[in-house]
Formats: C-alpha cells, sequence, structure tokens
C-alpha cells in the first residue's frame, strides 16, 4: 500500500476494483484546513477520464502490472492469439483488450501486452507501423495538387486517407495514435 504522497505521472491505481491511470496530480496546502492531493486519472480498461480528490496521506492501492513483449499470431472467434518472445507460451487477448489497435496489428507483429492478475488489459503498439496498401484509387498523371487525398484500404483493413500519389503495393507509415498517413517507405 502506497500513500497519496507516493502518486506519479503513469502510475497504475486499484479503486474500488477499476484500474486507474495517473494522468496527472497536483499537491495542495490551503493556508486552512488539511493538504490534499487533485488527480485526474484515466480507467485503463473503459479510456475515461475522472477527476478525483484525495486527503494527504491516505492510503491508494497501487497495481502490479505485467507489461510483456509479444508476437502476435492470428485471430479467430476466441480472441487475439500472442506468443511471449521469451517463453514462447501463447496467450489469447479478447476484443475488447485490443480494442483500436487491432485496425493497425499485422501478423508477426511484436506489440506490448500488458496483463494485471494474469489476465491481459491492453496492447501497445509502436507510434507508428508501416503497411501495405491493398487498394486505392490509381493515381491520374498530372493530377498532383498540394494537400489532396483520396482514402486507401491497407492490409489489415483499415481505411486510411492518403496523398494522391499512393498507389496498390505501395508501402506506408501510418500513426497508430490518430490512424494519420505520415510518409511513404521506400
Amino acid at each position: 500500500m502506497a500513500t497519496t504522497n507516493d502518486l506519479k505521472n503513469g502510475m497504475t491505481l486499484n479503486l474500488d476494483g477499476n484500474l486507474m491511470n495517473v494522468v496527472e496530480f497536483q499537491h495542495v496546502k490551503p493556508g486552512k484546513g488539511g493538504a490534499f492531493v487533485r488527480t485526474k486519472l484515466k480507467n485503463v480498461r473503459t479510456g475515461r477520464t475522472l477527476d478525483k480528490t484525495f486527503r494527504a496521506d491516505e492510503p491508494v492501492e497501487v497495481a502490479i502490472l505485467d507489461k510483456r513483449e509479444m508476437q502476435y499470431l492470428y485471430r479467430d472467434e476466441t480472441g487475439f492469439h500472442f506468443m511471449d518472445t521469451q517463453t514462447y507460451d501463447q496467450s489469447v487477448v479478447d476484443a475488447d483488450a485490443v480494442g483500436g489497435v487491432a485496425s493497425w496489428l499485422t501478423d508477426g507483429a511484436t506489440p506490448y501486452v500488458t496483463f494485471y492478475e494474469g489476465t491481459a488489459i491492453g496492447v501497445e503498439l509502436p507510434a507508428a507501423v508501416e503497411l501495405e496498401v491493398a487498394e486505392t484509387e490509381p493515381g491520374i498523371k498530372g493530377d498532383r495538387v498540394s494537400g489532396a487525398t483520396k482514402p486507401a484500404t491497407v492490409e489489415t483493413g483499415a481505411v486510411v486517407q492518403v496523398p494522391l500519389f499512393v498507389d496498390i503495393g505501395d508501402r506506408i507509415k501510418v500513426d497508430t495514435r490518430t490512424g494519420a498517413y505520415l510518409t511513404r517507405v521506400q
């Protein structure tokens, strides 16, 4: 058990059975009355944020998370299958824990999977991934208007807005946080 005086950004707390990430915190010492800690917490499972105030030196339960690099193998009706790159143990992660990351997962990718008490609670990809364009309208020679975009379907099935010069078979770099096109990869 830690206290509210030990809080740090990024720390995960177990509050009434909910896993909450500390986004920011502030120790406040008013002139009158006792000190308190004002926090902004983000629910790990739902992504919702919450403002909560604690008394100074109030005990809080810190959640111990295990983050492992795992290789994505395949998806079926039971969930997403990953293999631990160190022990070669396989784990099934349900679709809720994977969330929006599923749009950018390719076979053989090695994201970090976060576990809490043996259950996968999240999958974390790097900030950008390289994907192949599977389907898009052909670019017309001479149609090079600056800033114009067209939809392109990548190998994972996600649709990304790309510049007009991108063709089928090109490899592009996509920001996994926003889903935005970054650059074409040679």
